[in-house]
């Protein structure tokens, strides 16, 4: 599905569920250079379960027109319009982001906080570094810069291609993903996740659950539970032996402690 935002086609799924004006919504964000697709499990989780869901293309990823938005900001701003249009009624919203989809979520929450309830940040870091030979590569569309992310963001296990989806190949899924984003986009995000600046962002002050790999080398989870143990309300949960990929390597596990959050009423304990 489509909407205008800006002059421009925002592409978004539903888990192949309806949206409800009375329901509470469940809004998911990609990181850097991946797509709505990430969140297919997920999102037909949660609409069937009777929520409305949106897995977004943020511009200038998947299906939506770009060209990518440059900053972190931009980015949560543009969800902040997207959820005014798809929630005028504005129920609940729970903004569930992995890697830079969390640094979006958290700018979202932090900023248009009367438009979020809740937020889940899953392999997450603030601030989130991304290292200067990984830069130099995609800003020059090198496919050393798909191979270092995708290579980094698993586990030792992840790396043998195990799965807990019968049939899929972490690895290969991953790299293959990477690969269809256009000339730019993993260059563009990469740096908007390394220039992204809390300082200057207000404080957090909504319920958040903070999922981390224990074995995550992109965004380590000592980083993860620091950014848990900033916020007023936050619960960490720890997956063993899982990589920054934890959407791919962990998904059951993660599908679990997004749902226990979003099911939770809007504090935690």
């Amino acid at each position: 599905m489509k909407i205008k935002l800006g002059g421009k086609e925002i592409f978004y799924t539903t888990g192949s569920g309806h949206s409800d004006t009375d329901s509470e919504l469940v809004l998911f964000v990609h990181g850097a250079g991946f797509d709505h697709s990430v969140w297919v499990m997920p999102s037909r989780y949660f609409a069937r379960k009777g929520l409305s869901v949106y897995a977004v293309d943020l511009p200038g990823r998947g299906g939506s027109e770009g060209p990518p938005l440059s900053s972190i900001d931009l980015m949560a701003d543009c969800l902040a319009d997207f959820i005014l249009q798809l929630n005028p009624n504005g129920n609940p919203v729970t903004v569930v982001g992995h890697s830079m989809g969390s640094l979006v979520a958290y700018s979202l929450g932090a900023r248009h906080k009367d438009k979020v309830s809740k937020i889940a940040l899953l392999g997450t870091s603030v601030p989130m570094p991304v290292s200067d030979v990984l830069l130099n590569a995609a800003e020059d569309n090198d496919h050393a810069s798909i191979d270092m992310t995708n290579i980094w963001s698993h586990s030792s296990t992840g790396k043998i291609g195990r799965s807990e989806n019968p049939g899929a190949n972490n690895l290969l899924v991953g790299q293959r993903l990477l690969e269809r984003a256009g000339d730019g986009v993993l260059y563009s995000d990469l740096r908007a996740c390394n220039e992204f600046d809390v300082g200057q962002m207000p404080e957090m002050e909504l319920p958040c659950l903070v999922i981390v790999g224990e074995a995550d080398k992109m965004t380590p989870a000592s980083a993860g539970v620091s950014v848990a143990e900033n916020l007023a309300q936050a619960e960490v949960c720890s997956l063993s032996g899982c990589g920054h990929a934890m959407l791919s390597e962990r998904p059951n596990d993660c599908l679990l402690y997004t749902s226990d959050a979003a099911d939770e009423e809007d504090s935690v304990d």
